[in-house]
């Protein structure tokens, strides 16, 4: 007698665009370089991503390797919460980690599985449009306040905002963000 295999489990698909969450929040939340412990923390991007949906996730980490130099140290760590670093190469001004994510991006919409981007790029809108086809969950994780109106748009699509901070609670302290609030998540201790 056959048995029938058992069907894989459905996945998350997790991809970081590292480049544009460290200069988002370094640029626009912080207006310095962030410093290690002011990153969010990958592992519990991983764990929010995990319990979100109830299924595996395979994290991609897209990074530019375009000087020929590894941030070794980083890479290790990543290895160490699971991710699968991607340190794309590429000449001249070319936008390695973009077009890396975006042909993931568009590599996924022929496989089944559920997608988290972490960006707040536009540039991704397109790919992202096209996996809103009722058949799959679709997030970006992000600060809402800069996230690409066009990848906002698109939450009438289908598309889940998921903030860093409020959300999936990446950091070990406050931001010092100002953006709306909604009444009911207004905490006044955190100001006072």
């Amino acid at each position: 007698m056959l048995e029938t295999p058992t069907p894989a489990p459905r996945q998350t698909y997790l991809l970081v665009d590292g480049e544009n969450i460290d200069a988002t929040l370094g640029l626009s939340v912080l207006n310095h370089r962030p410093t290690p412990d002011e990153r969010p923390r990958w592992d519990r991007i991983t764990d929010f991503a995990t319990q979100t949906w109830g299924q595996p996730v395979t994290g991609l980490f897209f990074l530019n390797a375009t000087s020929g130099v590894m941030p070794m140290n980083f890479i290790q760590a990543l290895l160490a919460m699971g991710y699968h670093p991607i340190p794309l190469a590429g000449h001249g001004g070319e936008k390695v980690v973009d077009i890396g994510i975006q042909r993931t991006l568009a590599a996924l919409e022929d496989r089944p599985g559920d997608v988290l981007l972490a960006s707040h790029d536009g540039d991704f809108v397109p790919q992202v449009e096209r996996l809103l086809d009722g058949e799959r969950r679709v997030g970006v994780l992000c600060f809402r306040e800069f996230v690409s109106a066009k990848l906002s748009d698109l939450t009438d699509r289908g598309l889940t905002l998921y903030d860093l901070e409020d959300d999936l609670n990446a950091f070990n302290a406050p931001l010092p963000r100002v953006r709306i609030i909604p009444l009911e998540a207004f905490d006044p201790l955190r100001y006072l």
